[in-house]
């Protein structure tokens, strides 16, 4: 097992964040070869103060290269170099892209547009200074005549332009796109729970209905968090399909 010296050189007037730069040189040398498999890196506090970094941000970067499989962690060991995962290129899709190719005829009803300040949890997610204004979108989701789902969106105002009348007309993931946004990768959650009776009566489902969840966080092609969706599907019209690999 070897442990490389990291040099990475960083533009800080770019406003590429720090981690993502790192992140970025760091998949480029183990996709390259020039880390291979194996290959332990530094302590995280060496590598920080190597870069002229804070050790969160370090931490940060390191974080992200683990998600997409390249690092790993082992205890009593460090962070270490794995072989990475064959990868296939897969488009950042969005319900009304699903129902559009499924040809399920998508229609949307926006319940709520606004601007306004998220709760603590949302700010975060979205990496956003307390108090600062969002998007807050809430919007019902058919396939044909049939609700479908309950989504709830949140998004930086500087992003894109939103209105009921094209969120009713087109999705939201189709808007970002046209504005100039490059969805590039999310950090998404599955679960299920019962419906409440609010969701119930929307959904036309009785209450304690099993509804599947899905929390995602979108980010762009520089590390920018560009959206976090909280969303409920019916669970007997709806099914996420994974494709595992062994």
């Amino acid at each position: 097992m070897t442990e490389t010296p990291l040099s990475i050189t960083l533009d800080r007037s770019s406003p590429v964040p720090l981690y993502f730069q790192v992140a970025q040189e760091l998949e480029r040398q183990i996709q390259d070869g020039a880390m291979p498999a194996g290959t332990r890196l530094e302590n995280e506090v060496v590598l920080a103060n190597r870069l002229g970094l804070s050790r969160p941000t370090m931490r940060r970067a390191i974080e992200y290269l683990v998600d997409r499989g390249l690092l790993v962690r082992k205890r009593g060991v460090g962070t270490q170099v794995v072989t990475p995962r064959v990868r296939r290129s897969v488009e950042l899709s969005s319900l009304y892209d699903d129902l559009v190719q499924a040809g399920q005829h998508p229609r949307t009803e926006v319940l709520r547009l606004a601007v306004e300040r998220p709760s603590d949890a949302v700010a975060a997610a979205l990496e956003v200074g307390a108090g600062t204004d969002v998007y807050v979108l809430e919007r019902l989701r058919y396939a044909g005549e049939e609700p479908l789902a309950l989504l709830h969106n949140y998004l930086p105002l500087d992003l894109v332009r939103l209105s009921e009348d094209a969120l009713t007309n087109d999705g939201l993931y189709n808007l970002m796109r046209a504005a100039g946004v490059t969805l590039k990768i999310a950090s998404q959650s599955i679960g299920a729970r019962g419906a409440t009776a609010a969701e119930a009566r929307i959904l036309g489902e009785h209450r304690g209905a099993p509804l599947l969840t899905m929390d995602r966080t979108a980010y762009d092609d520089v590390g920018r968090v560009v959206e976090f969706g909280a969303h409920v599907y019916r669970a007997s019209r709806y099914a996420f399909d994974l494709t595992l690999t062994g």
